[in-house]
């Protein structure tokens, strides 16, 4: 496995007729998959990864996506990557607002209507089949512990689930499951792109591992200073579990090439650093094009 560091969508404007003609049997030769990691307001991270994926001569094979990954995949596969940007860019706390939707009942801070409305109005009633390439939105069963990797039937459902935060938004009833975000499960499903494309190169983009940084952000400061208090504690133990979890995943099923952001100065409930995050994905992913393009090189010669 290589770590990038170590050493727009192209369907952009299409029609849902033209979406899906002719791109289901692609099994990924000479192509890469990613593997989209959840991370909240650190996910527009995932958009200069495109960016710079699209300016190169590499093709995507498919792309599976946990929380704000799901979003953003399937906002690039449906030719909506413009739509998302231009959102990301503009979030600040007043339009914000227009998202809550307060509902303190059934285990949730939000009840996440205004949220799966804005849904339906990017993704409309298109399915996975209606694609162009195979994508998969990750989630949680609550009730058996089990991932769920959601490949088939409409995007809506499966993208609200995968980020379905637990305790902030209501879970999913989705097919006789109760279904949570997917990083409660699977950080960075490498597992699942691999599947939907066998043969393609896989990269994986972990936007938890940066723990140094979200510690020193969350107000853990050097050794003999003054005790952090308890919400930059917990703040730092989460990231350290999310960190560790994520690392988990990929050592059980290590992708082609791993990408680890620097994003951790960034406080994951904070959306309104798209800018800055879409540099930083667009500037890591450059760096491990090279050595993308290298490998397939090495595999057609």
């Amino acid at each position: 496995m290589a770590r990038a560091g170590d050493g727009a969508g192209r369907g952009f404007g299409r029609s849902k007729g033209d979406i899906g003609r002719g791109c289901r049997a692609v099994t990924g030769a000479g192509k890469i998959s990613l593997a989209l990691g959840g991370g909240a307001g650190l996910g527009w991270t995932h958009i200069g990864v495109l960016r710079a994926i699209d300016d190169s001569p590499l093709e995507i094979a498919a792309i599976a996506g946990t929380s704000i990954g799901a979003i953003t995949g399937a906002s690039y596969a449906v030719g909506k990557l413009d739509y998302l940007e231009d959102m990301a860019r503009n979030v600040n706390f007043r339009n914000m607002l227009r998202f809550m939707d307060p509902h303190f009942k059934r285990g949730a801070v939000m009840g996440a209507r205004n949220i799966e409305k804005e849904l339906e109005t990017e993704f409309g009633q298109l399915t996975f089949e209606d694609l162009p390439f195979p994508v998969a939105a990750i989630a949680a069963d609550l009730r058996t512990g089990d991932t769920i990797v959601m490949k088939s039937g409409k995007l809506v459902p499966a993208i609200r689930a995968s980020m379905s935060l637990p305790g902030i938004f209501k879970p999913v009833q989705h097919e006789g499951r109760l279904l949570v975000d997917g990083g409660a499960a699977l950080p960075v499903p490498v597992s699942p792109v691999r599947a939907l494309a066998p043969e393609a190169l896989c990269l994986s983009v972990n936007l938890q591992d940066d723990f140094l940084n979200r510690s020193i952000a969350a107000g853990i400061a050097e050794q003999g200073t003054k005790e952090p208090n308890s919400l930059a504690i917990v703040k730092a133990s989460v990231g350290l579990s999310l960190r560790n979890l994520g690392r988990y995943s990929l050592a059980l099923d290590p992708p082609d090439f791993a990408m680890s952001p620097p994003v951790g100065h960034i406080d994951i409930q904070n959306f309104t650093r798209a800018e800055e995050l879409i540099d930083i994905g667009r500037r890591e992913t450059e760096k491990v094009i090279p050595q993308i393009m290298a490998k397939l090189a090495e595999r057609s010669a």
